[in-house]
């Protein structure tokens, strides 16, 4: 992987980069009130490259932001919260369409370059009055200064924005994210927008999103389930004039997602520890992460670390579920660096120790199978009470 020169963290979120602004807007989507739809635009045309869900019924905002980003171009994102406008059929699609152009008049550009994103409810269909009232609002106010503003717009059951911005020298990158339920790999259900001002063509830009999108938003869960409506984007204003390949796009990128990703994690629905799942010794890295997801997913593992409990008999089941022909004379499991299980037998430890490792807000969970070199690592969080009242009463 080609090399660039390490980050340091910088004020500005979505808005650090050179091009950007934004800015968040009340409309009354969310029925506690407070700021629930945004407007990131560029003052220019720029290249640009989208991760979405795999779930199959992509909610409407999804399909039309893919179909919008056929050239690798846009120019802006408009995102609501309060409301996911998935399952919500040709009018979903129609309603989808209207704040593409909505957010295009109100910036004077064209409607193809405007990608839209919506999170909340499945199943209900947009007020648009309100939604266009806040739209309106926010294009009229875009300022550099408003990416915290944008972030806390985009936010459902979080309990905190989620924004990072990185200077590397010669460019910057920032961020933004909000999730904290529905969160599974292969595209975790989440939205963050990603801006650079490193010129990079969209092919480049693509690949290297890609990649560091897998390397960190695709290792993430909190419940196992995945979203019709998870979309990561990045643009590139190429104001810098800084060029970069899709290599160094990935290493750019990848410590603003994995930052943003972790504080996903962490501020999973009614979490209280941050767990990392991290499997070695596998055959291959296909192997590792399906090891080290069926451990970081299985709700009696999450339980008993919410309960602060090593139990390392729940994680051994959890193995063996996974890969039915695992050796257990090959398998040894560690908390927090103390070995608490071997070779298919447990292993005496420290129980002080291992109360000290249970009760840290972060705990990393080490499980070697003892059958190759290959490694892979889950973050994962605790479940508990709070997590079910929060689900709950989501509709409700």
């Amino acid at each position: 992987m080609a090399r660039i020169s390490r980050g340091e963290e910088t004020r500005g979120g979505v808005c650090a980069p050179l091009g950007f602004r934004a800015a968040g807007a009340s409309c009354g989507l969310k029925a506690g009130g407070g700021l629930d739809i945004c407007v990131i635009a560029c003052d220019e045309r720029c290249p640009a490259a989208g991760v979405f869900t795999r779930n199959a019924f992509r909610a409407a905002p999804v399909l039309l932001t893919m179909e919008n980003l056929g050239d690798g171009h846009l120019q802006a994102v408009v995102a609501n919260s309060g409301n996911a406008n998935a399952w919500t059929g040709e009018r979903g699609r129609e309603d989808a369409v209207a704040m593409a152009a909505m957010a295009a008049e109100a910036l004077g550009i064209r409607e193809g370059d405007v990608a839209v994103a919506s999170t909340g409810v499945i199943g209900s269909y947009l007020d648009m009055e309100k939604v266009g009232r806040g739209i309106r609002e926010a294009a009229a106010g875009l300022s550099r200064e408003k990416g915290g503003e944008a972030a806390k717009a985009i936010m459902t059951t979080d309990k905190y924005p989620k924004e990072i911005a990185l200077d590397f020298g010669g460019f910057k990158v920032g961020g933004m994210a909000k999730g904290a339920g529905m969160i599974r790999p292969d595209m975790a259900t989440m939205l963050a927008f990603l801006t650079t001002d490193a010129e990079v063509p969209p092919r480049e830009l693509a690949e290297g999103l890609s990649r560091a999108a897998d390397r960190t938003f695709n290792r993430i869960t909190v419940d196992g389930c995945t979203s019709t409506n998870d979309m990561v984007l990045a643009m590139a204003s190429g104001e810098s004039g800084t060029r970069l390949r899709a290599e160094e796009v990935e290493e750019a990128l990848y410590p603003l997602c994995r930052h943003l990703a972790r504080a996903i994690v962490s501020d999973g629905e009614g979490a209280t520890r941050l767990i990392s799942v991290r499997v070695h010794g596998a055959q291959d890295a296909w192997e590792a992460l399906l090891a080290a997801r069926a451990v970081a997913e299985s709700p009696l593992v999450k339980t008993a670390f919410f309960g602060r409990d090593p139990n390392w008999g729940r994680v051994v089941q959890a193995l063996g579920a996974a890969l039915p022909d695992l050796d257990a004379a090959g398998v040894r499991v560690f908390f927090g660096g103390i070995e608490v299980a071997g070779a298919g037998s447990p292993v005496a430890a420290d129980a002080a120790a291992l109360e000290g490792v249970m009760a840290a807000e972060e705990v990393d969970l080490d499980i070697h199978l003892g059958r190759g070199e290959a490694s892979g690592e889950v973050l994962t969080c605790d479940l508990g009470y709070e997590y079910v009242r929060i689900n709950a009463e989501y509709h409700t």
